[in-house]
């Protein structure tokens, strides 16, 4: 997914950014506060030119702040400068960890819908509620979109569609430790391969055998 960019005169944000702290319920001056600490390369923590850079009064800067790292949205590290003097320094990975599982979430349910659609129109009818909760549990079971794609393409191939069929031919898969169409294609093959080993076999003259 790509977050849409959005910039003002001083910082920059984008369309995940702000969809989380809208979930989040942020004021609008912690939404900036935290939009400053992601724009500042060094996140050294100084209140005063934090509260100058973001038009807020010293006391409320200082709240804002304090509330944001009540939320665990920001953590304070000490650590040292160059000339080994102690800082103390703004961390924000606990507010980006929670974009990332915001931007996995969106990726999974993206995969999730593209599947369903597939399977509607393999189908050619609207899925049914059961239907999308068993295509759902195979996904949280770890089948993957490739090998689930696969076993509906088989399906259908055979002239079978319903979720019973697919469901025993993913079992089978599994089973066999096919994490892939690639892996299933191989075995194919594989099983092809010896069965031509064998009729080339039955159907060799033994009679003619002149040695």
């Amino acid at each position: 997914m790509n977050s849409t960019i959005f910039k003002t005169s001083k910082y920059v944000t984008n369309s995940l950014f702000i969809k989380k702290a809208l979930e989040l319920k942020l004021s609008l001056e912690e939404f900036l506060m935290i939009t400053y600490f992601d724009n500042d390369y060094n996140n050294f923590l100084d209140i005063e030119r934090l509260s100058d850079n973001i038009g807020l009064k010293l006391e409320e800067a200082y709240k804002v702040f304090n509330s944001l790292v009540s939320k665990k949205l920001l953590t304070i590290e000490t650590t040292k400068d160059i000339e080994n003097r102690m800082i103390e320094k703004v961390n924000l990975d606990n507010f980006y960890n929670m974009l990332t599982m915001e931007k996995i979430e969106e990726q999974k349910e993206e995969v999730k819908t593209d599947i369903f659609s597939e399977f509607e129109r393999e189908f050619k009818r609207p899925i049914s509620s059961m239907e999308y909760e068993i295509i759902n549990a195979w996904l949280e079971k770890g089948y993957t979109e490739e090998l689930i794609r696969g076993a509906l393409k088989e399906a259908v191939y055979n002239g079978v569609s319903n979720l019973r069929y697919i469901d025993k031919i993913l079992y089978e898969w599994s089973k066999k430790g096919f994490k892939s169409i690639d892996d299933v294609n191989k075995h194919l093959q594989k099983r092809d391969e010896e069965k031509i080993e064998r009729k080339e076999l039955f159907d060799y003259n033994w009679l003619d055998d002149e040695e």
